[in-house]
Order: C-alpha cells, then structure tokens, then sequence
C-alpha cells in the first residue's frame, strides 16, 4: 500500500503540488489515499469477520470521500501504481473496473458497466493512460497502453495502442508514440 501511495504522491508532486497543498486540499489524493488503504484490507487474507468490520468501516470513509469530493472508487477496483486524478468532482469507477500503470483522470469521468452477454462488463485501461473531461468509457473493453481519450468522448469499444479517440462514439483520430498528457 505505501509503495503505491508513494508513487502516487509523485505523481501529484511533479505537477506542481507542495506537501501541504497535496495533503490537506488535493481532493484526489484524498480519494486516492483512502482507495489504496480499503483495497489493501479487501485484498487481505485477515480473518473474515476482522475483515468485514474493517470494510464496512472503510466503506464509511469512501462514502464521507465520495460526498466531500464527487470520488467513488470502490475498493475492489484495481489500479496500478502513479494515479493521478486531476480536478475532483463527478468521477465513478465501476467495482470491476481495471486501471494500469502511469494512469490519468480528469473530472467528471465514468467508468461503467455496459454491453450484453458475453460483452457485457467494465473496462480494462492498460498504462499511460489519459482519459480527458466528461468522458465515459463504458463495457467489456480494453484501452491499449499510450491512449489517449479526449474530453466528452464516449468509448464502448476496445482502443489499440498508441492511440487518440475522440467522439460519441469514439474513433481513433490520430497515432502517437507517446501519451504527451502523462
């Protein structure tokens, strides 16, 4: 949980953050903060009835965050290390969502549930990942490492490496080498 916590700090600190400012007024470092210490106790092998009063205490807490900050990060998300989530407010991660390595997220952004049948699920960000404002991304899919998802777009379907999407629905618009926005 630490390790993670720290690259995340990083991440905030290189875009300008002081200790102070990321600490008491970064609204997502707070969501952050509080995903990475509920997923370390959900992922846990404590005994079940310690793990229980433990998530349902921190479910609390993710609901104080999810009030104070517009966050929802439900504790069985998974999320790799440097996560950055710029501006607060608007921001739901479904509970089976899956974020890589190097990730960032503006506000307003879903990560939901869609598609039937076999289709039917959340999606799974690779690393390098920016994912603009207002922007849903919805279903069984998989964002590729180096995407890049422009504000107000809606993604349903799976975007390969390297890649901008744009639009309602999203189509690729432009190949990159590197993600400039990480």
């Amino acid at each position: 949980m630490f390790s993670l916590l720290k690259t995340d700090y990083k991440k905030y600190k290189k875009y300008g953050g002081s200790f102070f400012s990321i600490i008491f007024f970064t609204q997502g470092f707070w969501a952050i903060f509080q995903y990475r210490f509920a997923s370390t106790i959900y992922q846990s092998k404590l005994p079940n009835f310690i793990k229980k009063v433990l998530l349902f205490i921190c479910l609390i807490w993710q609901k104080i965050i999810e009030i104070t900050t517009g966050i929802s990060i439900p504790a069985s998300v998974s999320i790799g290390h440097s996560f950055y989530i710029g501006h607060f407010g608007n921001i739901i991660f479904n509970a089976n969502t899956s974020i890589g390595n190097n990730c960032n997220v503006s506000q307003g952004v879903t990560f939901g549930v869609s598609g039937t049948n076999e289709r039917r699920g959340a999606p799974t960000l690779m690393n390098n990942v920016y994912i603009g404002a207002n922007a849903v991304i919805a279903g069984k899919i998989l964002i590729g490492n180096n995407v890049v998802v422009g504000a107000n777009s809606l993604v349903n379907r799976s975007v390969e490496d390297n890649s901008v999407v744009v639009g309602v629905p999203a189509k690729v618009i432009k190949n990159i080498e590197k993600n400039p926005y990480i």
